[in-house]
């Protein structure tokens, strides 16, 4: 019988560059939502890969940034870099076309750590000429922090396979950490939470700035459905106005699109009531952070 091989595998990057679209596809599920807003991922979140000896246990991390004006920002940098201090290997996602001051603090943060490490130059589905990624693979190779550069689509799904290969190699004999079923750390409330968040960012693009949450007020079991209950926090009575839209017609559209993939995630019918509250300021108290699970552990 084989050894089982087991570790803790950090997917780090700076904001908006497809940490948590990898992380769906090397798990063949979703568990982090995603968007095309930057810092989508606030919280520190597992995903759990068990293919007969080898368990990966993936930990997507918010983005990390030099800009840390806002408490939300520090809490969210605070939880990146503690993933990075705790796992066996880093993997650090960078865009194939740009290299911005965000990804040399990124790039600092991995040499620190003395972790083992690969280098992803994600979405290159969308380049035509691949050898135009040559000059930044040689670069980046010769830095001596990364054990291999690999080019990488996660959302195509392009060269995983090659990517799945190095992870298991670099991997200790370990037992393994999960049940062989469970996908992710995360309770059924917290998964609610991000999915009616996600809904929220795509609904409303660039119109509202990144200071909302989603807390769950009510889950309760009954026999034939889940019954829930969910509070949309901003910070201003205007901000307000627009995640509710005119005559309710945007909350309820978030609410119609959430409850989808809830119920799928829940495998049962869902009653989703949503509703806006103003609270001012706790984007910027670290203490209210806290009590809406904002911890540099989470």
């Amino acid at each position: 019988m084989n050894p089982t091989r087991c570790g803790l595998v950090a997917i780090v990057g700076r904001p908006n560059v497809g940490k948590s679209t990898l992380l769906n596809h090397l798990l063949g599920q979703k568990i982090s939502i995603t968007s095309r807003k930057p810092q989508t991922t606030r919280h520190r979140i597992l995903g759990v890969s068990t293919r007969d000896e080898l368990q990966i246990v993936y930990v997507d991390t918010p983005g990390l940034h030099r800009a840390e004006g806002r408490a939300l920002n520090r809490v969210m940098n605070r939880a990146a870099l503690s993933a990075i201090r705790d796992v066996d290997l880093v993997l650090m996602v960078v865009d194939r076309a740009r290299w911005t001051d965000d990804d040399e603090r990124v790039l600092e943060e991995v040499r620190k750590c003395g972790k083992p490490a690969l280098l992803l130059l994600n979405k290159i589905d969308r380049l035509e000429d691949k050898a135009e990624l040559l000059p930044q693979i040689a670069r980046l190779g010769e830095s001596g922090v990364f054990r291999a550069v690999l080019p990488v689509s996660a959302l195509r799904g392009h060269n995983l396979d090659a990517l799945e290969r190095e992870i298991s190699s670099s991997l200790p004999e370990a037992p393994h950490l999960f049940p062989p079923d469970q996908l992710t750390d995360r309770s059924e409330r917290f998964m609610v939470a991000e999915i009616v968040r996600e809904k929220l960012m795509r609904q409303l693009g660039a119109e509202l700035p990144y200071a909302n949450a989603v807390m769950i007020e009510e889950y309760s079991e009954r026999e034939r459905s889940t019954h829930i209950g969910a509070v949309i926090l901003v910070e201003k009575e205007g901000q307000k106005a627009i995640v509710i839209g005119q005559g309710g017609d945007r909350l309820k559209r978030v609410g119609q699109e959430a409850r989808v993939d809830i119920e799928r995630l829940l495998g049962r019918k869902v009653m989703l009531r949503l509703w806006v509250k103003v609270r001012g300021g706790w984007a910027d108290d670290e203490r209210a952070l806290a009590s809406l699970g904002y911890r540099e552990e989470n």
